[in-house]
């Protein structure tokens, strides 16, 4: 028996549950004739239940007008979510995508409400305490430096999104989720970048990362392997565990991984259609920003999607460059098994491009102009993680040329030797990092902090021409984080409780984009 899910009585949208009966429909039109309201009802086609569907945690964001776009009526799910799916996987939630901007943005809010909003919950509070800003600020961040320089097509996914998530009972709007989406470069370039203005300032840049790219004689089989761990704050980082698969109407179909809202991938591990293979690494020490930029998340996405060739990921990359999550790009074509490494400063910009060899990212910043006139510190002056990173690929790519494959990549991801020390155990100068054993000022955070490794991904040439890749969620070489026993020895970052989880191991598992 199907329900009536929503019955409109003038302005007032009634979710009653009422089962869909001649008498139901003869009462509701009956009342609504007595009291002298037009009315309409609308069937939602959901069928009934023997409890209504709940949201999975408590909403956390209240519903304000932005005026961008007239409230959507109630629509039918199924219309919405045509092909959509998820299913969950060693740790990891997959989602395929596919429709219109919009209806992609529904499918992402509705089957994926309660990991964004509990992952907006997690960020608030983190921003709450880190940069001593509320999230209404980022909200007019956004609304004045970001909305307008949105292309339609990602606007009308992000008031898709927020509309699915209504659907679902949590009330955001696009402009929640354009400052959901645009976070990094807000707490960590803009805030510094106002903050330079009245002050000295320091970089806030994450120097979070670990990848290569690798081709030709480097790897075993003269073809493109890549591999990629994240590292950020295990607060934000354990909630990183979605695999997207979008089906767009226009560009090429992409892979990718993603933090849960995140119309880019964001740590960032991609593949697309057209043959393109992308990740990347923060710069470390940068400072610079520029308000009337376009966001780092429209020209990331973009990139991912529309790029053909690697002279067209770095053109999009560098179109309305803002300065914003200012990395270093490794990608790799494997129509012509050739890769590049972009250095995107705001001011400074490098792009090499070699069909033999391999390039690594550790957040080490190279181009000394770039260092001298956008970092806040010269990383090259003393030993330090992105160094001491850095070090230790230079030994892996060496050691392992001709060998690397994607055995090999996924025991570099889970490598726990300090190159510089010459001693095993990981810490915060390890390509698997664990700063939360580590005494000293890791990234320019307290000891101690929380934060290192959160997933890791390999792809290799053949993977990619079958839209496919590995991931392991949690450290790549399969230990733990136990919150409890943490806090207990670190209470100064107790703020932290009631969201921080445990990290418990995974399997690396394998991803592909589901068969259409």
């Amino acid at each position: 028996m199907k329900i009536l899910r929503w019955v409109i009585i003038g302005s007032l949208v009634i979710n009653t549950g009422w089962p869909v009966t001649p008498a139901a429909l003869s009462h509701t039109k009956a009342t609504a004739k007595r009291v002298g309201l037009t009315q309409k009802v609308v069937d939602s086609g959901f069928t009934q239940q023997k409890h209504p569907p709940k949201p999975a945690v408590k909403p956390s964001a209240r519903l304000i007008d932005t005026g961008l776009t007239p409230p959507e009526p109630p629509v039918k799910k199924d219309r919405q979510l045509g092909k959509a799916s998820r299913q969950e996987k060693g740790g990891w939630v997959y989602a395929h995508l596919e429709g219109t901007p919009r209806q992609i943005g529904f499918q992402y809010g509705y089957l994926l409400a309660g990991e964004i909003d509990d992952a907006n919950r997690a960020l608030q509070l983190f921003l709450k305490n880190e940069t001593k800003k509320d999230w209404e600020f980022y909200r007019q961040a956004a609304k004045r430096m970001f909305w307008a320089k949105i292309d339609r097509e990602y606007q009308q996914e992000l008031e898709g999104m927020a509309a699915g998530l209504r659907a679902r009972g949590f009330h955001y709007d696009a402009i929640d989720m354009t400052a959901h989406n645009g976070w990094i470069e807000l707490a960590w370039y803009y805030v510094p970048y106002l903050e330079a203005k009245q002050k000295e300032a320091t970089s806030k840049a994450p120097p979070y990362c670990s990848a290569f790219i690798a081709t030709g004689s480097a790897t075993a089989d003269g073809k493109i392997v890549m591999a990629h761990n994240a590292w950020v704050h295990y607060l934000i980082g354990q909630r990183w565990n979605l695999v997207l698969d979008i089906v767009p109407l226009r560009g090429h179909r992409i892979l990718m991984d993603a933090w849960p809202g995140f119309i880019h991938s964001g740590d960032d591990f991609a593949i697309n259609t057209a043959g393109l293979v992308i990740t990347e690494t923060t710069i470390g020490g940068y400072l610079n920003f520029n308000e009337q930029g376009v966001p780092e998340f429209v020209r990331a996405r973009k990139a991912a999607q529309y790029a053909n060739t690697l002279d067209d990921f770095a053109r999009l990359m560098k179109a309305g460059n803002n300065g914003g999550y200012a990395n270093t790009w490794l990608v790799g074509d494997i129509k012509s098994n050739e890769i590049g490494k972009l250095e995107l400063g705001l001011k400074n910009v490098t792009f090499q491009t070699t069909s033999d060899g391999a390039f690594i990212g550790s957040n080490f910043p190279e181009n000394p102009k770039l260092i001298a006139e956008e970092c806040t510190v010269d990383l090259t002056n003393f030993s330090n993680s992105c160094s001491d990173r850095k070090a230790r690929w230079i030994a892996l790519m060496k050691n392992h040329k001709g060998k690397i494959g994607a055995a090999e990549a996924q025991q570099f991801l889970a490598d726990n030797y300090d190159e510089v020390l010459h001693k095993q155990g990981s810490t915060g100068s390890t390509l698997n990092g664990h700063c939360e054993v580590d005494e000293r000022s890791v990234f320019g955070a307290t000891p101690y902090y929380p934060m290192g490794t959160v997933n890791g991904k390999v792809v290799t040439a053949d993977l990619a021409r079958r839209m496919a890749f590995w991931a392991r969620l949690g450290f790549s070489d399969g230990s733990e984080f136990m919150v409890k026993p943490f806090l207990e020895k670190h209470p100064e970052y107790a703020w932290q409780a009631p969201l921080l989880r445990d990290i418990k191991a995974n399997p690396w598992v394998m991803f592909e984009a589901k068969k259409r």
